[in-house]
């Protein structure tokens, strides 16, 4: 597809066979690592168009394939002029095969607007699979304590043109329907013309205004980037860091339920798994050189931190489905993020748009996401937590 770079022609070095998996299971999800390549988000206002060349770089990671700038340094250490602006969302599925919306090509219709608005990257967690593979990890049982996740992957174009341009599959349902299906979603996102992140060692670099955007993504699982193999992380983070001067970092994180909406600062666990210290991980991050951390997992929101000048957001919740999630109570309240960065990954400015949820989840501007937020915010970093204005402005403290 035009903008696309080639594949990379190895798999990523220092692969290790997962316990849990079959050896041939993990040898296929250690391929979908390399099926990864930059997609020049072109269509996207302010975005640089066209391919760069290149491929990617033998190491996990999926870059724009720039040489390095005159006199030997990397790129992204020459002075940037203007900013980038992100929007990001949570958990996001429409539906699951065959219970799938109607219509859903209009399905993020009433928040396009907020979605969009002056972002040139727009990033959503996807939550569920694109793909028609069968063997899901419930067998014949979906549904109880057991949920998988997929949509056809021709219903990547929804996300395109709803605007999304670069979507995360490292979370706990990336892998429902196992490697075949893990790598069909992966073709599906890139044939659709977005980028995709979150796999095993996977650093994905985009472009906007001419800047580097290195994302990398977490989740408590084999088949993603481990959140939980701390050191690992942070060596992904520092290297994603050397290929862009801006850095998102993603963590799929903490426990779950609307019980789950205050950061503990410990390790939480949830149906047996450990799901990281969402603070310390978060905080590591930034340390190791992310310039924003997004998070989501919990599918309830959560507060938000500064830390050395860096916006955390512990969970954005979740932003559309279709039947796929519980919508009562503090479950029904969502958001959008709208972050602008420096050039160089400073915080420059932030919003929080209310969302609720119509229907079976379907996202329409409204409720009380605001001062929900904040409070939790307060309660849980108190000097250090995000201030919000009563239209949605975020400032640090």
């Amino acid at each position: 597809m035009p903008g696309q770079e080639p594949l990379p022609p190895t798999i990523p070095a220092k692969r290790k066979w997962a316990p849990g998996l079959s050896r041939s299971a993990w040898r296929l999800t250690a391929v979908a690592a390399a099926l990864a390549a930059t997609v020049t988000l072109a269509a996207c206002s302010g975005l640089a168009g066209g391919s760069n060349g290149g491929g990617g770089g033998g190491d996990g990671s999926t870059q724009s394939g720039d040489s390095p700038a005159a006199g030997g340094q990397p790129a992204h250490r020459h002075k940037h002029r203007g900013s980038v602006t992100i929007t990001a969302v949570g958990d996001t599925m429409l539906g699951s095969t065959p219970a799938l919306p109607p219509d859903p090509a209009t399905f993020f219709d009433e928040v396009k607007h907020q979605l969009t608005g002056k972002a040139q990257i727009v990033f959503g967690n996807l939550e569920g699979t694109l793909t028609t593979a069968s063997g899901s990890k419930c067998g014949g049982a979906n549904g109880g304590s057991c949920f998988a996740f997929r949509d056809p992957p021709s219903w990547a174009k929804y996300y395109k043109q709803a605007g999304f341009t670069v979507l995360n599959d490292a979370n706990n349902h990336s892998f429902d329907f196992g490697p075949a299906g893990q790598q069909q979603t992966v073709r599906a996102i890139h044939a659709a013309g977005m980028a995709q992140t979150g796999l095993p060692g996977e650093i994905t670099v985009v472009r906007a205004h001419r800047i580097k955007v290195a994302f990398v993504a977490f989740a408590p699982y084999d088949w993603s980037a481990k959140l939980t193999d701390v050191p690992a992380a942070r060596e992904l983070i520092q290297k994603a860091a050397t290929k862009a001067p801006i850095v998102v970092v993603y963590m799929h994180a903490g426990g779950e339920g609307s019980d789950a909406d205050h950061v503990t600062g410990k390790e939480e666990i949830f149906l047996g798994e450990d799901r990281g210290n969402p603070r310390a991980f978060a905080k590591m991050a930034i340390d190791a050189g992310a310039s924003l951390v997004i998070a989501s997992g919990p599918h309830v929101l959560r507060g938000m931190e500064f830390y050395h000048h860096h916006l955390i957001a512990y969970s954005l919740g979740n932003f559309a489905g279709y039947g796929n999630f519980a919508t009562e109570g503090v479950l029904n309240l969502s958001a959008i993020l709208r972050v602008r960065l420096s050039a160089a990954g400073k915080f420059e400015r932030a919003h929080l748009f209310p969302v609720q949820f119509a229907g079976k989840g379907q996202p329409v501007p409204g409720g009380g996401t605001i001062p929900f937020v904040s409070r939790l915010s307060a309660e849980d970093f108190g000097p250090h937590a995000a201030r919000f204005s009563r239209t949605g402005r975020i400032t640090p403290p």
